[in-house]
Formats: C-alpha cells, sequence, structure tokens
C-alpha cells in the first residue's frame, strides 16, 4: 500500500523513516517533519500494533513489509522508493522519537554546498540528553571496533539520521537486514570512497528508546555478523 503527496516536481528533500511498533511515538515524529518538509517516507517494517493506524490522515508515503524484517530491510525499501520518486537528498530518520528535526537542515547544507556524499550524524559532537552511562560505554566500544574494523575515523556509529546525495544513495546496497546495516552503511563509504563529514546532532534518550535500543549483547552479535561479512568478500 503507498499513498503519499501528489508530486508536481521532482523533490528535493526525501525523509525515510523506518518504523517498528511505534504506535506510542510515530505521529508526534511525523507531524514533526511533515510541518517543514513534504516528502517523507514511513517504512512499517511489519508492526503488530498500531502503527500505520496512527498515520491515518498524514500527508506521506506509506510502505509495509508484510513481515517484520529488519530496520536495514526497512531503508533499502525506503531508499529505492525515493529514488525511483527522483528524490535529490535522502535523509534517514528514526521513528521513536529520539532525533531532533531541526538537525535535518544540517545535515542537508553541506551535501547542498558540495562539500560531501554523505553526512552523518555525530552526537558526540553534538549534545545528548539523558544518556545513561552503559549506553555510552557500549557506543564508545562500537566505535573503537569500527575504527579498526573498517578503516573509518567517525565519533559515532550506530546514529540513525544521516543523509546521502541522490547518487550514492543510488550506490547504497544494504545486505544486512537487522541492525549491523550502520556498520555495513559505513563500510560503503569507505569501499566507494564517498566524501563524508560528521555533522553534530541531538539525540534524546527516554524509557521508550533505551528499551529499543542496543543492549551489550546486540553490540556484541552486530561485531560478529560484521566481521563475517567481511571475510565472505
Amino acid at each position: 500500500m503507498t499513498e503519499g503527496p501528489a508530486a508536481t516536481s521532482s523533490p528535493r528533500v526525501f525523509i525515510v523513516v523506518p518504523a517498528f511498533n511505534e504506535a506510542s511515538t510515530i505521529r508526534g515524529v511525523i507531524d514533526s517533519l511533515v510541518s517543514q518538509y513534504p516528502f517523507v517516507v514511513v517504512v512499517d517494517d511489519g508492526s503488530n500494533d498500531d502503527t500505520t493506524g496512527e498515520l491515518a490522515g498524514t500527508n506521506i508515503f506509506l510502505l509495509r513489509h508484510h513481515i517484520n524484517r529488519g530496520q536495514g530491510a526497512a531503508l533499502q525499501t525506503g531508499i529505492r522508493f525515493a529514488l525511483l520518486h527522483q528524490a535529490g537528498i535522502i535523509v534517514t530518520f528514526d521513528s521513536d522519537g529520539q532525533h531532533d528535526p531541526a538537525d535535518i537542515e544540517a545535515l542537508v547544507r553541506p551535501i547542498l554546498a558540495g562539500k560531501c556524499d554523505v553526512a552523518l550524524g555525530s552526537r558526540f559532537l553534538g549534545r545528548t540528553v539523558n544518556m545513561p552511562l552503559g549506553r555510552r560505554l557500549v557506543l564508545k566500544a562500537g566505535i573503537i571496533f569500527t575504527r579498526l574494523a573498517s578503516r573509518i575515523r567517525v565519533t559515532d556509529v550506530h546514529n540513525g539520521i544521516r543523509a546521502f546525495t541522490r547518487e550514492a544513495a543510488d550506490s547504497l546496497h544494504i545486505t544486512m537486514d537487522r541492525m549491523a546495516h550502520a556498520s555495513e552503511i559505513l563500510d560503503q563509504v569507505v569501499r566507494h570512497r564517498w566524501r563524508y563529514l560528521e555533522v553534530p546532532v541531538t539525540i534524546r534518550y527516554s524509557s521508550h528508546t533505551l528499551a529499543k535500543g542496543q543492549t551489550s549483547w546486540n553490540a556484541l552479535r552486530i561485531a560478529a555478523q560484521v566481521l563475517i561479512e567481511r571475510l565472505r568478500l
């Protein structure tokens, strides 16, 4: 099922929002986005709550996976759709309320200026609100792992807010359906030699975002998956 605004000209910026069981947050997130950006794509990744129902009456593109495939798969679906609808810049944005729509402009600006192909949001260059120490330690360990495994010096690894030129998005092929996709994206930045910049952003933590976030065990599983995938190449 696809819904959305009637396109009268080629859009400049598409926002791709993957969602799984986000009925409690999705409407507020989408309302804050569509007030500024007319081309928003939500991919309901097989939710078994009322995520889709909460979007009734919103002027968005709505795509749905019949089963839960994972955030990586949802992003790939949304990005492909945006490209088919002539997106010029594609921004990925989480549905759990932790991102600030005001940060999108800062991500898009260096791309419009021709300074980079990919703009990566960094909470450690920006700020965090209510981040527990345990989460900080897990993320810092992920940064060290990524610098060693992917040979890319970034200050944040698993941050869902980022922006791509059309050309970079068209070359991006996410094959890791679940949370390892964030590391896979950074691998492809290196492989394709895309110019990238990190942009300070704000991440707000709540009991909801913490419950859905990465545990230490999940972080280890992601690291193992990334290493296994690299051995296959």
